[in-house]
């Protein structure tokens, strides 16, 4: 969920059009510019997942708070069916709660690939917060357009360790260094999940992904959409949120 928040920066002539300026950026600082985009400190949003089924559709809403890449908290607000269930990232650890049930359930191991409220996202997808460049050693793999904005296309493949997705393809915005689109794979090399960046907006001088579609390969249905109605950055946040204790309360 982090990655749907980037920032955006006023670049050079030559960033806007075309010329020497980007040839001489190596993948890695493509890479590392993305990233550093991804960055938001402090924040609070309010947001959408629209999941599209075979059959039907349903939406759910829900209200984070996130500080820095270690600490985050979720409540969601509707519908009456999944309400008060609540979310807590402390660094590797996950836990969530459930009202219905009074229990808190550590979510950890292979129930990390398991589906979020049967959405397209996994709780896998929610812990991977570490940057891009950390994970992945990047090569250039060619130029596209994509919502009517020059992308590098970038092709990361794992440094080792323990990753979601062994590799990926990102479509990056060459002038907001902004992830428009992205292709995740399997050691194998099979598609695993695409994701495609449908709207952006400026808030707060920052550039924002405030829609955007998930798609798990290996599941049916249209996928997901995820939407962005409100968001705050630089929020002051209580350190108490961050806490087991909050989850009940």
């Amino acid at each position: 969920m982090k990655r749907a928040v980037l920032l955006g920066c006023c670049w050079a002539w030559t960033f806007l059009f075309g010329g020497p300026g980007q040839a001489t950026l190596s993948p890695a600082e493509i890479l590392e510019r993305a990233d550093r985009n991804a960055v938001s400190g402090n924040r609070i949003a309010v947001s959408e997942m629209i999941i599209r089924g075979r059959r039907d559709s349903r939406s759910i809403s829900a209200k984070s708070w996130v500080q820095g890449e270690d600490k985050a908290f979720t409540e969601y607000l509707a519908p009456a069916r999944e309400k008060g269930i609540k979310m807590l990232k402390l660094g590797d650890q996950l836990w969530t709660y459930s009202p219905d049930a009074d229990r808190t359930i550590s979510i950890s191991g292979h129930m990390l690939r398991q589906s979020v409220m049967g959405s397209d996202f996994s709780y896998e997808d929610m812990m991977e917060d570490r940057s891009l460049v950390d994970l992945y050693r990047p090569e250039i793999a060619g130029e596209e357009t994509w919502l009517d904005r020059p992308c590098w296309i970038l092709r990361l493949t794992s440094k080792g360790g323990e990753v979601a997705y062994d590799s990926r393809k990102i479509w990056v915005d060459k002038e907001r260094y902004v992830l428009l689109k992205e292709e995740r794979f399997a050691k194998s090399g099979k598609l695993l999940k695409a994701l495609e960046v449908k709207s952006i907006i400026r808030v707060q001088g920052r550039w924002v992904q405030n829609s955007l579609v998930v798609k798990d390969a290996l599941k049916s249905g249209e996928g997901t959409e995820f939407k962005i109605q409100s968001i705050e950055f630089d929020a002051v946040i209580p350190d108490y949120l961050f806490s087991k204790a909050s989850l009940r309360k």
